[in-house]
């Protein structure tokens, strides 16, 4: 075990510092049910954050809420075949309610997309009444046998989008939207790169035509898919009837898409900014942007109401450039305590300030990100926050930027592939064959994470796998992947 603070250091055991880390910052905690966790405030605060920035993305680019029950008759799942063949293992189901069995069973909703399907069906009539643009915000339940806090539990929040439109190319043209919203906020905001790309068909969601997404390395090199947007052509309106008369008053049928983001992207956030130390939280999104830690010395009551008076006015002008601050006045804890914790939990900015500082005029400003420590004017401080803030959210990204960069291979060969997939994502050309997949998964324990939407060209070229021509106009990426 590392000797700070008990966390096992990233290098020794990824997973075991992972696991610590949300416990110990006080993310989340163990739930009596298996599989699922109690998120605690401070890791609720950071999903709010998130919560609160996406909502506004999506209103702003034309998205209203609502609200779907949770509960979802089995017989719609069946309506789709591929959806159904994709959810049957996942679906948690109640056969019984008010002492009595159910004449349908319901299921516990792992996705929306049916009875979504089933009122558009009741609200679409006409090509005027589309394009349907509605996201909601909820929970969902996916019985996983393999559990772990945020990346994979049996109840996540998320949010999910579902439109409907006139035509394939509004529907595309709205999937790919939708993507670059989310590419944007976690690069932006969570300061999280990400690689957009698209699924093979394997690892497509069951019943897409298309599905694209966001891939963030994690800093064990591993990927995590942190947002998907998917078109669904009219399979869900064909198996739902979401149909309309055109403007040549013939009947057609509407294309659909859908687009989520969960609490998976919490998990995200630890693992591609914290280090042994514990967390560092990305300033837009941080609960907490900046921590005073008052620093009394000796019994001296005079000196204490001084330091005192002057964290509130400083806490005072600090909130009001709103950012969000938190004075840590405990009693009973050492100033070495309360920094050890801070630091764990990830906070940006810790100000210190004690009578020494205070006779000086000055207080100490602590970079989670760097360590360090600089002395600056109590009156100037408030000021010069906001840039501050600023300047941590681009170095953090540029960070996880460059790591990903070292951590990324193109490979000629097979037998490369095999090497550098040890170490982190590989670029190579594929064939596209779901069998060449799975034997290469079988082998190295790496899936194609996605055919970039950007990146090396390979036409012309042949599969390092199977020597076939490339299925794929540009090459893909494969890597190990949570």
């Amino acid at each position: 075990m590392a000797k700070n603070k008990g966390i096992t250091p990233q290098t020794e055991d990824f997973n075991a510092w992972y696991n610590e880390i949300v416990y110990k910052a006080d993310l989340a905690d163990l739930s009596p049910v298996r599989g699922s966790m109690v998120i605690r405030p401070y890791g609720y605060a950071l999903w709010e954050n998130i919560q609160g920035g996406l909502d506004q993305m999506f209103k702003d680019s034309g998205h209203e809420n609502l609200y779907f029950p949770m509960l979802i008759p089995v017989s719609f799942f069946e309506r789709e075949a591929e959806h159904v063949e994709g959810f049957s293992p996942e679906l948690a189901v109640v056969t019984h309610a008010g002492g009595k069995e159910l004449d349908e069973p319901l299921a516990i909703r792992p996705t929306s997309e049916t009875i979504i399907g089933e009122m558009y069906s009741k609200w679409v009539q006409s090509y005027r009444d589309l394009p349907l643009l509605y996201n909601q915000w909820c929970n969902v339940m996916r019985w996983e046998m393999r559990t772990r806090p945020f990346l994979r539990t049996t109840e996540f929040l998320w949010q999910e989008g579902h439109t409907a439109h006139a035509t394939a190319e509004e529907a595309i043209e709205e999937t790919e939207r939708m993507l670059d919203i989310y590419a944007t906020f976690a690069e932006q905001e969570a300061a999280v790169p990400v690689i957009r790309g698209e699924k093979t068909e394997g690892e497509r969601f069951a019943g897409a035509k298309m599905t694209l997404t966001i891939e963030a390395m994690m800093r064990d090199t591993k990927a995590l898919q942190s947002g998907t947007s998917h078109y669904m052509e009219t399979n869900f309106s064909r198996a739902f009837d979401i149909t309309f008369n055109d403007e040549n008053n013939q009947q057609a049928f509407a294309h659909t898409t859908s687009w989520g983001f969960s609490t998976r992207f919490v998990g995200a956030i630890i693992m591609t900014h914290g280090d042994d130390k514990g967390l560092i939280m990305p300033p837009k999104l941080a609960p907490y942007q900046v921590v005073i830690v008052p620093i009394y010395r000796g019994n001296d009551p005079e000196a204490k109401e001084n330091v005192a008076a002057a964290v509130r006015k400083l806490a005072g002008a600090i909130r009001e450039r709103g950012i969000r601050l938190k004075v840590d006045d405990r009693e009973g804890m050492s100033p070495g305590w309360k920094f050890n914790e801070w630091e764990q939990k990830g906070v940006p900015f810790r100000v210190e300030l004690g009578p020494k500082d205070l006779e000086k005029g000055t207080a100490l400003l602590a970079d989670r990100l760097t360590t360090e420590k600089r002395e600056l004017d109590l009156s100037e401080l408030p000021a010069l926050l906001p840039s501050e803030l600023e300047r941590f959210h681009h170095a953090l990204f540029e960070r996880a930027r460059a790591f990903r960069e070292v951590h990324m291979f193109e490979v000629d060969t097979y037998e490369e592939l095999k090497e550098k997939v040890e170490h982190g994502w590989v670029i190579a050309t594929h064939c596209g064959d779901p069998d060449s997949e799975r034997v290469i998964q079988e082998e190295t324990k790496a899936t194609v994470r996605c055919i970039p939407l950007e990146g090396p060209s390979a036409e012309g070229l042949t599969c390092i796998h199977t020597g076939k021509p490339s299925g794929y106009p540009r090459k893909v990426i494969f890597a190990k992947a949570y």
